[in-house]
């Protein structure tokens, strides 16, 4: 088996990927920096992650960019698509994938455990997390090829479906109640949402 570590660095398919989880022979990796941005879908209305438009391209033209053996490495996961914790929205069908975006439990598991504010809000909380988080910084993440921080999707619902879950660029912030899926949150309708894949590998060789 590879010798690999918990929050350490690998290269894999011409990215560099921080390994968040080893189980047995396999590791749950994401890529260090957020590769491209991507809208969550390609047109405005309800979605899931079951089938947007992010899922198909990176399960479909992304996954077979990678080279042959590259594939043989990946291991398909039955990935659970939870109801948003604090609104309730529809998380849609399990789904299984090659390749997936981190869903809102995940990322408050792996970036330092931040589930105590996931499943008990604060009184005064209802777009974010508290600001003062002290998890936000582990979950920055550079646009590739620049110097600056930029936002990223997670697969989660926002608010409502036509909204999915988020990091902010700025502070690593989580916001939970989402971005327009197609949009992002810029007013001129170009949307700049960061897409961090992740996959399962296989350790044995």
């Amino acid at each position: 088996m590879e010798d690999i570590k918990l929050d350490s660095s690998l290269s894999f398919g011409g990215y560099n990927w921080r390994v968040l989880d080893i189980q047995d022979n396999r590791a749950l990796i994401i890529t260090e920096d957020i590769i491209e941005q991507r809208p969550y879908h390609d047109a405005y209305k309800d979605i899931t992650w079951t089938d947007c438009a992010l899922r198909k391209y990176l399960n479909g033209e992304f996954y077979d960019k990678l080279d042959e053996a590259d594939q043989s490495r990946i291991i398909p996961v039955i990935n659970k698509n939870l109801d948003n914790q604090w609104y309730g929205t529809k998380g849609g069908a399990d789904t299984k994938d090659n390749i997936f975006l981190l869903s809102l439990d995940q990322v408050c598991k792996y970036f330092g455990d931040s589930l105590s504010k996931l499943y008990n809000p604060g009184k005064n909380q209802r777009y974010w997390f508290e600001r003062k988080d002290e998890n936000n910084s582990k979950r920055l993440a550079r646009l590739q090829g620049s110097e600056w921080c930029w936002w990223w999707w997670l697969r989660s619902p926002g608010r409502v479906n036509v909204k999915a879950v988020y990091i902010f660029g700025t502070d690593g912030n989580i916001g939970i109640q989402g971005n327009n899926i197609l949009k992002g949150n810029l007013s001129d309708g170009k949307c700049t949402g960061g897409v961090r894949p992740a996959l399962w590998l296989k350790l044995d060789l």
